[in-house]
């Protein structure tokens, strides 16, 4: 039974990621495209600069880099805002494959 309710889940979840994957995929190129300007601006290594857009795309936290430029703090705070949306995003999708698991494994 519990093997047959993790089968469900994880296809139930890759179906959903399968719909809002260009959604995700475009979330995802807005942040690190925005972190590697970041990068470029503050002169920054490109896996400094990445490590930094997800830390705070996730956390909303800078973590061990802070940009010392305007424009840079500005698209920090962009990667913050896009990371919230793309936290949501996956919480989302793991809510509804949690429903759909449960309605498709009472049947």
């Amino acid at each position: 039974m519990v093997k047959q309710m993790r089968r469900l889940f994880f296809m139930a979840l890759f179906r959903q990621l399968g719909i809002v994957w260009p959604i995700l995929s475009g979330i995802l190129f807005v942040m690190i495209g925005a972190g590697l300007l970041i990068g470029y601006i503050e002169k920054w290594r490109v896996g400094d600069a990445l490590y930094f857009t997800f830390v705070t795309g996730l956390t909303i936290g800078y973590g061990d880099f802070t940009p010392r430029h305007m424009i840079s703090r500005l698209l920090a705070v962009g990667i913050g805002f896009t990371g919230i949306v793309l936290t949501g995003l996956i919480a989302a999708v793991i809510v509804q494959a949690l429903a759909t698991t449960t309605r498709d494994g009472m049947k």
